[in-house]
C-alpha cells in the first residue's frame, strides 16, 4: 500500500502544479516517475505495455525535461571530445 500511496501523493502534487492536465495523464506520469527509476532497461518495455493496457485510449508522451535535458546532452557531448 505504501507504493500506491506514493504514486497518489505524486499524482496530487502534479495535478496541483498542472491543473489543466487530464487526470489520466497525471496518473500515468506519476506512475512512470515513481517506478521507472527502479526498473532495469529490459523491464521498461513491459512496464510501458502494462501502462498502455491500463489506459488504452491515452497517448503516452515522453516527459519533457526542457533545459535540464539540453544541458545534460551538451555535457555528454563535451565529455566525449
Amino acid at each position: 500500500m505504501r507504493a500506491v500511496k506514493s504514486v497518489l501523493v505524486m499524482a496530487g502534487s502534479l495535478k496541483r502544479a498542472n491543473p489543466d492536465l487530464i487526470e489520466d495523464s497525471v496518473l500515468i506520469r506519476a506512475m512512470r516517475d515513481a517506478n521507472v527509476p527502479k526498473f532495469l532497461v529490459d523491464d521498461l518495455p513491459l512496464f510501458a505495455a502494462i501502462i498502455q493496457d491500463l489506459f488504452p485510449s491515452i497517448a503516452i508522451t515522453p516527459n519533457e525535461y526542457g533545459k535540464l535535458e539540453v544541458t545534460i546532452r551538451e555535457m555528454i557531448v563535451d565529455a566525449a571530445l
